[in-house]
């Protein structure tokens, strides 16, 4: 036997796991999810990697910004930003039918021009019966790292259109944003009516928001109003929202088509690793986490493997054959750690997907992101890769089902480690 054949043997007889703090109410809420983190103090080295883990739910100012424009519509001064309704006391969005080509008939569409453009206030009145919150991981289609998970709020995007009383000829949503009174820079999406007016697979609806882990959105988060669509990737989830198209159109007018996107694509499962050990010593547990983003395909299994460099399988781009590992998907937080400077850092009242003592009702939750861990037994000396990868609720490995760059990243990473 091999000393790498040597080490996977040991593997399977690994009991170590690792020290995860838990109440008697924490402790049974694990238990309800085998695949979830059980404590384990045998395994301080692991354990110590995982409290370096960020929250949940990220920090508002952890957010990252892939915003378009030049100059980016947040960095305008507020004097501007008042002016072009970038402000919650000056915002108003129209809500139109389209060209004479496409037309959709409505009874009451809303245009600055005669009054009756939604404003913030109204917002707020339809808030008050027909707010919605739900966690949502934010990705950028073409990165391979979330932007952040957070709280969104809003108000379903369909109580809006309504308003307009559409008689027929309806069949897309087509919007935008301010984008600095340029044409050139305009930055649209669309979506199928249907998927507006109702939410498929038990999805959160899409919503115009106003709130982003309990606070009105900034600027710089797309506020005063920004479109979320809970399943799809961020270009879906337009910023600073000032129009509203309603067409009879049948196809997409995104701006993404032009980049040769997959514009319909949802949110893909896939992991990546957060810490992993660079060098080690020879024979020295090697502890690693990372995150797995939940996509509308959910999340059954987070593997890991490691492999001497330059002795992966032939012919075999996606790894089928290699001697993957299942790692252990983290339980979801107790109340109190779920961070994104939310109150008391817990789950608001009446947020979907959660009970009401802030408790997920499944895990790993959809459209989030979950962490994951493993404490890798000790190699010989050499060079290694560690990769890891998702299998999501139907079986697919990653990069499968949709292994194509354009609908969404689902590479497999690796990281290179010396063992000596």
């Amino acid at each position: 036997m091999t000393p790498f054949d040597q080490f996977l043997s040991e593997h399977q007889r690994l009991t170590r796991r690792f020290f995860l703090s838990a109440s008697a109410a924490g402790a049974s809420l694990i238990a309800a999810w085998p695949r979830a983190a059980r404590a384990d103090e045998r395994a301080p080295e692991l354990a110590g990697a995982i409290g370096k883990l960020e929250s949940f739910l990220t920090p508002l100012d952890k957010f990252r910004d892939v915003s378009r424009g030049k100059p980016l519509p947040h960095s305008l001064p507020q004097e501007k930003k008042t002016e072009v309704g970038l402000t919650r006391e000056t915002w108003k969005l129209e809500v139109v039918s389209d060209t004479d080509k496409s037309v959709a008939r409505l009874k009451k569409p809303m245009k600055k021009e005669d009054g009756t453009a939604l404003d913030f206030n109204g917002l707020m009145q339809f808030a008050e019966t027909h707010a919605v919150k739900f966690a949502k991981v934010m990705t950028c289609l073409n990165i391979g790292c979330p932007l952040g998970t957070g709280i969104w709020e809003g108000v379903p995007l369909r109580e809006i259109i309504w308003r307009t009383q559409p008689v027929e000829n309806l069949r897309r949503v087509f919007y935008y944003g301010y984008h600095n009174d340029d044409p050139g820079q305009m930055f649209r999406s669309s979506l199928p009516i249907g998927r507006v007016f109702e939410d498929p697979y038990d999805l959160p609806p899409v919503i115009l928001c106003y709130k982003l882990n309990g606070q009105f959105l900034s600027s710089e988060r797309g506020g005063p109003v920004r479109v979320v669509v809970p399943e799809a990737y961020g270009f879906k989830s337009i910023k600073w929202l000032s129009h509203i198209v309603l067409t009879n159109l049948a196809y997409a007018n995104d701006t993404y088509i032009d980049g040769n996107n997959d514009v319909d694509s949802p949110l893909k499962t896939w992991a990546a690793t957060l810490s992993v050990p660079r060098e080690v010593a020879v024979n020295q547990p090697i502890p690693v986490t990372g995150y797995a983003q939940v996509g509308i395909s959910g999340l059954s299994k987070v593997q890991v493997w490691i492999c001497p460099k330059g002795k992966e399988p032939e012919n075999d781009p996606n790894f089928t054959s290699a001697k993957w590992i299942d790692a252990t998907i983290l339980a979801p937080p107790n109340s109190g750690q779920w961070g994104g400077d939310l109150p008391e850092n817990k789950i608001p009242p009446n947020t979907q997907g959660f009970d009401a003592d802030g408790h997920p009702k499944t895990w790993p939750m959809r459209l989030s992101k979950v962490h994951w861990a493993e404490l890798l037994p000790g190699m010989p000396a050499g060079e290694y890769t560690l990769r890891s990868r998702t299998v999501d609720e139907k079986g697919h490995a990653q990069p499968m089902p949709r292994p194509f760059r354009k609908s969404g990243h689902a590479a497999i990473e690796q990281v290179s480690l010396v063992v000596k």
